[in-house]
């Protein structure tokens, strides 16, 4: 999960349709796909046993990188367990398996690549036209200038700035 509000209920459902058993699904909240390190992930695998099936709903819950994924495959084949991806088993040590994996794995990349790149442009576009306000401040300008003042000068006293303790 790449926030921690997002619900993994889903997610799970699909796991138990699969026949994966509710204490053996493993979760990373608030870590991000592209993260390197994820404790959930490198709990399931040193979980895995010889001749397991690793199952994930989609190819981005496991990698989002071509790089990363063929890490983790690596890691899976060395214990002799399998991927299995949406119901679909690959076996990573067999030369078919391990090429549709590579596959779809540059797939996954190329589309987190993709939907990075329109959020640019779309970002930029705004921008350009002027519709990009972001977030409104919550101090007012003379609190901000008093805040600046006393960074600048180094004088970090209390004050009380309408009514807030600044």
């Amino acid at each position: 999960m790449s926030t921690t509000a997002q619900d993994s209920w889903i997610q799970v459902g699909l796991l138990a349709k699969e026949g994966v058993d509710r204490d053996r699904v493993y979760v990373d909240h608030g870590i991000s796909g592209r993260q390197t390190r994820r404790p959930g992930l490198d709990n399931a695998i040193n979980a895995a046993r010889e001749g397991d099936v690793f199952c994930v709903t989609k190819l981005d819950r496991l990698s989002r990188s071509a790089g990363d994924l063929h890490e983790t495959v690596k890691r899976l084949a060395a214990k002799g367990v399998a991927l299995s991806i949406d119901g679909k088993i690959y076996d990573p040590t067999d030369p078919m398996g391990k090429m549709f994996i590579g596959v779809l794995g540059l797939m996954a990349e190329f589309e987190s690549d993709l939907i990075r790149s329109r959020t640019r442009d779309a970002v930029g576009a705004a921008a350009a036209a002027g519709k990009m306000k972001g977030r409104q401040h919550k101090l007012t300008p003379e609190e901000r200038a008093y805040l600046l003042q006393t960074y600048e000068t180094g004088q970090f006293k209390l004050k009380h700035c309408a009514g807030k303790q600044v």
